[in-house]
């Protein structure tokens, strides 16, 4: 019986030096292996490890810049979620003669508001938000909702205040104090 050599040198697919070559580095690789000496990668085996290498790196970029671009959709999503809420849920129909001062961007900003919605603010039954630029006048219920979703957006939510205590005894009863500086 012929050897799986002798048969591909038949068939004329492989030549006596390549079949030598083959015989060779067999030989050499028994050698190595026998006295213990560790012998390098071949040039076949390098390339698929470098192969493998660059794989994992690509599949790595990738994932960061899929985790990226996924944070970015997540980020707008939540932004045009707030803005809707506002949009939808803000009071209008409130301007008059009483203005309120509130900063927006490191600015005072004054909103004039009427006398019933100023003292609605004031008490903590509604709130002020700010989004690109745009302040919204909401319940306080909707603030809260807003402020689970950034709370950086709530501007003032003053906190309610109860039927205010009198003290029988007190002096100055008669005479009320500003709950806000109007100037």
């Amino acid at each position: 019986m012929a050897s799986l050599q002798d048969q591909l040198l038949k068939a004329g697919l492989t030549t006596k030096q390549k079949t030598r070559q083959a015989n060779a580095d067999k030989r050499k690789k028994n050698k190595q292996q026998r006295s213990g000496v560790e012998h390098g990668a071949s040039l076949q085996e390098q390339v698929k490890q470098d192969l493998a290498l660059s794989k994992a790196d690509k599949l790595a970029k990738d994932s960061a810049l899929n985790d990226a671009k996924n944070i970015e959709i997540a980020n707008k999503e939540q932004q045009l979620r707030i803005k809707q809420i506002l949009e939808h849920h803000q009071l209008t129909g409130v301007r008059g003669e009483s203005e309120y001062n509130y900063t927006f961007d490191n600015k005072v900003k004054k909103l004039a508001l009427d006398s019933k919605t100023h003292k609605a603010l004031v008490n903590g039954r509604l709130a002020l938000c700010g989004l690109n630029e745009t302040t919204y006048l909401v319940t306080s219920e909707t603030a809260e909702k807003v402020a689970e979703l950034d709370k950086n957006i709530i501007l003032v939510q003053n906190d309610k205040v109860d039927a205010e205590e009198t003290d029988e005894n007190d002096p100055y009863a008669d005479y009320q104090i500003p709950d806000d500086l109007m100037w």
